[in-house]
Parts: structure tokens; C-alpha cells; sequence
């Protein structure tokens, strides 16, 4: 037979049982009346059916739309288009096919592949002339002759592929170069191009000599700086 104080502590604890299960059972009936659907309701009130069942809708707080929601897309800028081959380029010279993978290529910007002949150089004013002066002979400014017959340059075109603005040291030029290579390389004829240097790119400028045109592969601020679109001086 059990002390009479431990059978009053075993009915407590009983009885503590049973309203326990009586508030879980009113709390279960309450939550599923509270997710059945119902009419209109308001665009910020939580979705019940989103909420834990640990949750009381009632406490919820209205839900705020994420700031990813929030944000607006940036309006990018119109990208400038492609500017045609030169009308006097023969159809079959590299150039048109170099012109034509180099336009897929994703590492340029999108309308700076540029085709054009060299931009003639004025020529200056002459040195004054001076003898040589001292034991060596030195400080004539005499040059020869024949030099001023051919001022247009070295090439007869020029290209200019300009790629992506911040992506010049991460080793798109050196993409951009692979591509212009391997098109040179593998044509019909292939064009003669020098070996291939491991230091091809300096302050955001890489060129390629293909004999009679070279190829220029810059960053966008090297571009301003040696090839603008026009020249005051």
C-alpha cells in the first residue's frame, strides 16, 4: 500500500497529464481550422501552410517581399554595332576570316572590332643638321635619303579587337591571341606569324604581325590612349 504522500504527488502529476493533452488537442483542432481555405485575405498575412506547425499563425508577422524581389534589374547599355569590313578588303584575304571568328569570340567587346588602314602620319619638320662633334664623331643628325618616299606605315590594314573592360588581366588577351593565332595558322594559305612569346602583353596591348596587317589585341584604356578614333595632333 503507497504512502499517502506519494499517492498525492501521482495524482498531481495525472492530472497535469490530462489538461496537457486537453490544451494539445484544442491547439491541433484550432490550427487545422486556421489552414482551411477562407476568402479573400490580405497580400502581406503569412501563409499558414508555409509555417511550421511549432508556429501560431495569429503571432506571425506579415511577411516582407525579400530584397532580391525588391531589386530592379540594371538596365544594361545598347552594345554599338559590329562596323563592317572595308569595302576594298578582297573577299578572300585572312583578314575576312579572322574578322569572322574573332566576332564569336565572347572575350571582345561587343562592336569594337574595328578593320581599317593605317591613319598617314604628317610628316615633321626636318632636323636641323649638325656636324659630328668630338673624338667619336657623334651628333650628326644626317639619315640618308629615300626614307620619306613611303609614309603610310608598315601594314596596310590594321585590327583592332577590344575586349572586355577589367577581364585584360585575367587572361582574356591571352584567349584572344590563341584565337587569332589558330585562324592565321589554319587557313588556305596559312600566314607566316612570328613564334609565340611568352611576354606577348604589355600594359594592356598585345600585337601580331602578320605581314602586311598586324593585329592589335588592347584593353579598353590602351585603346583610348594609341588607337583613338581621332587624332588633334
Amino acid at each position: 500500500m503507497l504512502p499517502p504522500l506519494f499517492r498525492k504527488e501521482m495524482q498531481g502529476l495525472a492530472g497535469h497529464a490530462l489538461r496537457c493533452r486537453a490544451l494539445l488537442a484544442q491547439d491541433v483542432a484550432k490550427r487545422t481550422l486556421s489552414s482551411m481555405p477562407s476568402g479573400a485575405s490580405s497580400p502581406n498575412a503569412p501563409s499558414t501552410s508555409s509555417l511550421p506547425w511549432f508556429i501560431d499563425p495569429s503571432e506571425a508577422e506579415p511577411s516582407t517581399p525579400s530584397p532580391y524581389q525588391r531589386r530592379v534589374s540594371v538596365p544594361q547599355a545598347p552594345s554599338r554595332p559590329l562596323p563592317p569590313l572595308p569595302s576594298s578588303l578582297p573577299a578572300d584575304h585572312p583578314i575576312a576570316r579572322l574578322h569572322a571568328e574573332l566576332k564569336a569570340s565572347p572575350h571582345l567587346e561587343p562592336g569594337t572590332l574595328l578593320v581599317r588602314e593605317p591613319i598617314p602620319t604628317a610628316v615633321g619638320p626636318p632636323l636641323p643638321e649638325s656636324m659630328p662633334r668630338g673624338r667619336r664623331k657623334r651628333g650628326r643628325t644626317y639619315v640618308g635619303e629615300g626614307f620619306a618616299e613611303n609614309m603610310a606605315g608598315l601594314w596596310e590594314w590594321l585590327v583592332i579587337a577590344q575586349v572586355k573592360e577589367g577581364t585584360e588581366n585575367r587572361g582574356a588577351i591571352e584567349s584572344v591571341i590563341r584565337i587569332v593565332r589558330k585562324a592565321l595558322l589554319t587557313g588556305d594559305p596559312p600566314v607566316s606569324l612570328p613564334p609565340n612569346n611568352k611576354r606577348k602583353v604589355v600594359g594592356g596591348w598585345a600585337m601580331i604581325d602578320a605581314g602586311d596587317f598586324a593585329v592589335h589585341i588592347l584593353s579598353q584604356e590602351a585603346r583610348e590612349k594609341y588607337f583613338p578614333d581621332r587624332r588633334d595632333w
